[in-house]
């Protein structure tokens, strides 16, 4: 089963009129930087213990920062749906913030993991290479070594480097 997608403007009207609960699926470090006031919380990394949320019968609305994970999860969602129906929002939680639901930002939250794993992964590539070209060939094995511990991440599901810096001071607050 898959799940209908709606437009950011038909989830707005459907929240103003009380017709269905929106269900932020992004994980606790991305929904402290932005979240709809108001909305469950229901992380993709932990949907398949959790209950359905929300009162029986109700309509869910499921979104992500851009659409593209709840798409890409809309059958695991879809156990989640209930009798009233599930819908995922098209363009996520920017689409929403364009159509008028009130968005609440906190950034001094620290960004989320997965970006500051991106920018320390590409800092340490980009270094390697620049100190690889410029002082010593010797170099380049920094960001062969990132290189390798990207493609482990992404072949075994553990990121070292993700687990570092979830462990950082400016994290903590969050965790």
């Amino acid at each position: 089963m898959t799940l209908p997608t709606i437009s950011a403007t038909r989830a707005a009207e459907m929240l103003r009129a009380g017709d269905a609960l929106l269900v932020d699926v992004r994980e606790a470090d991305e929904r402290a930087r932005s979240h709809v006031p108001g909305t469950a919380h229901l992380p993709l990394s932990r949907l398949d213990d959790a209950r359905r949320p929300g009162p029986p019968g109700g309509a869910v609305i499921f979104h992500c920062a851009t659409g593209a994970r709840t798409a890409q999860h809309a059958a695991r969602l879809a156990a989640h749906a209930g009798d009233g129906g599930a819908f995922i929002v098209a363009g996520g939680i920017d689409a929403l913030r364009r159509a008028g639901v009130a968005v609440a930002d906190n950034r001094s939250a620290p960004l989320p993991l997965m970006r500051q794993v991106q920018i320390a992964a590409g800092s340490l590539v980009l270094a390697g290479v620049l100190l690889g070209t410029l002082v010593a060939p010797a170099f380049y094995g920094l960001a062969g070594f990132v290189g390798a511990g990207l493609v482990f991440a992404g072949t075994t599901g553990f990121c070292g480097m993700a687990n570092i810096l979830a462990a950082m001071p400016w994290n903590r607050r969050t965790a």
